[in-house]
């Protein structure tokens, strides 16, 4: 720059007298015609940044001031626009083109990243889906195992099946036999009686006893019955029907049939029904039951008032034999 503040013309032959920047005209770059000297073209000559980079002193002084204006020439003095604007407008468009080749590593250094963390996040979570599989499986063959396996150093300790409820190893049937009260035992022939007549015996009791009737019911219903068939289920030879059914002898008294001689045509049932030693006991224990004061009447008497009988003194004499049969049924716990 001169004296009077006019920039030095470095392209005239005097441009580099008396600059503290002189460099050799090898690195100093070659000029260009004025139609190259249009804003953001670069020179072609420029290789390196550094060459783009390069300021001197007279470029820093033409620097844009704060209010956006440049030195300008002094009034008066010749209008030149040099190389320092050129220069200036290089650098600008050396800077943005750092600025944008930064911004694009940055940009595809970013689309890396996450597609690098995208491939490692299904990874990191097929890691953890095995993990969570393994550790669910190992659950499951321990519940499966119910317990911890017995060791070998005790081979005289029970074995898992040897320790299972005993209703695994026993068959319905045998359950139900175990759970069956033991049944009584038939008492011997008591009294003078036959099996057959003490099986007849045992039907009047028990049946008496599901009715209900006290011990003096079931005698006066034995004594009966021994006057009346003599503890037998007899058929009617006059009643060719109940010879039919299950019987032990046959009479001849009419239509009278079963232990109590009784008579269908009277009204105490069917034959095939008074044939049934059961039914026949209900039929008579019910007729008792309808005599006032039965309990305390005399055997014979109450026998009477059921049967009607022509000879009704001749139940007394069974009255001892009954109460020994009844007496026999109820000590087995009948």
């Amino acid at each position: 720059m001169r004296d009077d503040g006019i920039l030095d013309d470095q392209r005239g032959p005097d441009a580099a007298v008396g600059r503290s920047d002189v460099s050799p005209s090898s690195e100093r770059p070659p000029t260009t015609s004025a139609g190259d000297a249009r804003p953001g073209r670069l020179r072609p000559s420029l290789t390196s940044l550094a060459d783009l980079t390069r300021t001197r002193s007279g470029w820093l002084r033409n620097l844009p001031k704060p209010n956006g204006s440049a030195d300008r020439p002094a009034a008066g003095g010749p209008d030149r626009v040099g190389p320092p604007r050129r220069g200036r407008r290089a650098a600008v468009a050396v800077a943005a083109g750092v600025v944008c080749c930064l911004g694009v590593a940055a940009l595809a250094q970013a689309r890396d990243e996450p597609a690098d963390a995208g491939r490692g996040a299904p990874l990191a979570a097929d890691a953890e889906l095995a993990r969570r599989a393994a550790a669910e499986a190992a659950s499951r063959s321990l519940d499966r195992a119910g317990g911890p396996t017995p060791t070998t150093s005790s081979p005289a300790g029970p074995s898992p099946s040897a320790t299972a409820s005993p209703s695994a190893s026993v068959s319905p049937s045998a359950a139900r036999k175990r759970a069956a009260p033991k049944r009584p035992a038939d008492p011997a022939p008591v009294a003078g009686l036959t099996r057959a007549q003490m099986a007849n015996a045992k039907v009047i009791v028990r049946t008496g006893r599901e009715l209900g009737f006290p011990r003096r019911g079931l005698v006066i219903a034995v004594a009966t019955a021994m006057q009346e068939s003599n503890l037998y289920n007899v058929a009617s030879g006059v009643l060719p029907e109940s010879q039919e059914y299950p019987h032990e002898g046959i009479g001849w008294d009419h239509d009278s049939v079963g232990l109590f001689q009784q008579r269908a045509s009277s009204g105490w049932g069917e034959v095939g029904q008074l044939m049934d030693p059961a039914f026949a006991t209900r039929q008579f224990l019910a007729a008792l039951a309808e005599i006032p004061g039965w309990e305390d009447l005399p055997l014979t008497v109450a026998a009477q008032s059921v049967q009607i009988s022509a000879y009704p003194d001749l139940y007394a004499q069974h009255e001892w034999r009954a109460a020994e049969v009844v007496d026999a049924f109820l000590a087995a716990g009948m």
